[in-house]
C-alpha cells in the first residue's frame, strides 16, 4: 500500500503534468509573469464554469475577503456577522479593516452558520453577512437573502472550501456556491479543490460597478497606470499559478466526483458504528467534500486522532479552538452560552484523508483502523 496522504497533490499532477508544464514553460518562455494572458484566459474560464458576470483574480483567499469588504464600502465601526466556527482569514480581514466582527454559532449537523444566531445578532450597526461555506456544502443562502432583504444588508460568501457545490432554490433555480451574494471569495490555496502551487485567489460577482471597484482595488487603485483612484492593494495572481488553474479547471468536476466516492466509502463504512457520526449534506446544496469530517460521540476523539497518526494515517482536527476564545477576537460581548455547538464541535471532529487520488486498500485500511478502535 502507498503511504496514505492527507493530501496527495504529486499524483494528481503527474496525471495532468503535460498541460501543467506546458503552461508554465509558456509563462517562461514569454516573460509575462503578471497580468499575462494566462491569467485573462483563466479568468474567462471560471466565468464560464461559474455562469457569473466577473471573476477578480487576486493573490490568496485572504486577499479576496478584504478586497470584497473595501469594495462594498464597509467603514470602521461597522458590525459585521460571520461563523464562529472557520478558520481565522474571515474574521482577521474584518479585524484588519476595523469593522466589527460579530460571530455566532453554527448548525450541529452541517456545521454552518446558524440562521437564527444570525438574526439574533443583527443590530442597527450591521452592514454585512459572511456566510462561510464549510467543508465543501453551502450555507441556507435562501433564508440568509431573506434576511439581508429584510435589513439591507450585504452578503459576502467565503467559498475557499467548496467551489464548484450546486445551490438549489426552492423555486428549482441552481446557483454554483460563491456566486449567490453580492459577492463570493474562493481561494486556490494549493491544498483546495480547484488549488494552484502556491497562492491564489479570486472574487465573484455579477454586479459591474462593483467588479469595476474591485479591479481597481487589486491593482494598487489604478485603471491607468499610475493614476490611483480608488485605495487599493497589492494583490494579483500570477501567470504560472494561473496556467496551473487554466489546466486543473476542465478537471474540477471530476476531481469533486471522486472526493464523493470516497465520501461515500467512509459513510458505508462506518454506518453502523454508533460513536461516530458521519457528515450530513443540507437538501438544497451538493456536498464537494474539502473535507470529511466526523463526529465522535463517545469522548475519544483526541485517542483516535493519536491512534490513526501512530498508524501512519493522516488525520486533522478542524478547529480546536474557536475564534471567539482566539487571543486576537476575545471580547466581552461575548458569552459562551451562545457558543454551545461551535465549543461541542471543537471536542469532537475529525477530518479524514480526501482527495482525488484515495485508492480502495487505502481506505480499507482507514476505515478499519477507525471502525476497530472505535468498537
Amino acid at each position: 500500500m502507498k503511504k496514505i496522504q492527507m493530501v496527495d497533490l504529486q499524483s494528481q499532477y503527474k496525471k495532468i503534468k503535460e498541460t501543467v508544464d506546458k503552461h508554465i514553460n509558456d509563462v517562461l518562455d514569454s516573460s509575462t509573469y503578471i497580468n499575462g494572458p494566462l491569467v485573462n484566459e483563466f479568468q474567462n474560464d471560471l466565468e464560464d464554469y461559474l455562469d457569473v458576470k466577473h471573476v477578480i483574480p487576486c493573490a490568496n483567499g485572504t486577499d479576496a475577503l478584504q478586497i470584497a469588504m473595501m469594495g462594498l464600502g464597509l467603514k470602521p465601526g461597522d458590525e459585521v456577522i460571520t461563523a464562529d466556527f472557520t478558520f481565522a482569514a474571515t474574521v482577521e480581514v474584518i479585524a484588519l479593516l476595523k469593522l466589527t466582527p460579530v460571530l455566532v454559532d453554527v448548525e450541529p449537523d452541517t456545521f454552518n452558520i446558524d440562521i437564527n444566531a444570525i438574526k439574533k445578532a443583527i443590530t442597527p450597526k450591521t452592514k454585512a453577512i459572511v456566510p462561510v461555506h464549510l467543508f465543501g456544502q453551502c450555507a441556507n443562502m435562501e433564508e440568509i437573502l431573506k434576511i439581508v432583504k429584510e435589513h439591507n444588508l450585504y452578503v459576502i460568501e467565503d467559498n475557499a472550501q467548496a467551489i464548484g457545490a450546486d445551490y438549489t432554490f426552492t423555486n428549482g433555480k441552481k446557483q454554483k456556491a460563491g456566486t449567490i451574494g453580492n459577492v463570493g471569495t474562493t481561494s486556490f490555496f494549493p491544498s483546495k479543490n480547484l488549488g494552484c502551487y502556491g497562492d491564489g485567489g479570486a472574487i465573484f460577482t455579477n454586479d459591474d460597478d462593483l467588479a469595476h471597484t474591485l479591479r481597481g482595488i487589486v491593482n494598487h487603485g489604478m485603471y491607468k497606470r499610475y493614476y490611483h483612484d480608488v485605495v487599493g492593494v497589492n494583490s494579483r495572481l500570477d501567470s504560472i499559478q494561473a496556467g496551473v488553474l487554466k489546466a486543473k479547471l476542465p478537471h474540477l468536476n471530476d476531481y469533486n466526483n471522486a472526493r464523493k466516492k470516497v465520501a461515500e466509502y467512509y459513510n458505508n463504512a462506518f454506518i453502523n458504528n454508533p460513536n461516530i457520526i458521519t457528515p450530513i449534506i443540507s437538501d438544497f446544496t451538493t456536498h464537494v467534500f474539502h473535507q470529511y469530517t466526523l463526529k465522535i460521540t463517545n469522548g475519544k476523539r483526541d485517542e483516535l486522532h493519536k491512534h490513526l497518526l501512530e498508524k501512519g494515517i493522516p488525520n486533522a482536527i478542524y478547529y480546536p479552538v474557536p475564534l471567539h476564545k482566539q487571543k486576537a477576537y476575545i471580547d466581552e460581548r461575548y458569552k459562551e452560552d451562545d457558543f454551545k455547538i461551535t465549543n461541542s464541535l471543537t471536542e469532537t471532529v475529525i477530518s479524514l484523508p480526501m482527495h482525488t487520488e484515495l485508492d480502495e486498500e487505502q481506505l480499507v485500511f482507514i476505515t478499519k483502523t477507525i471502525n476497530d478502535f472505535m468498537n
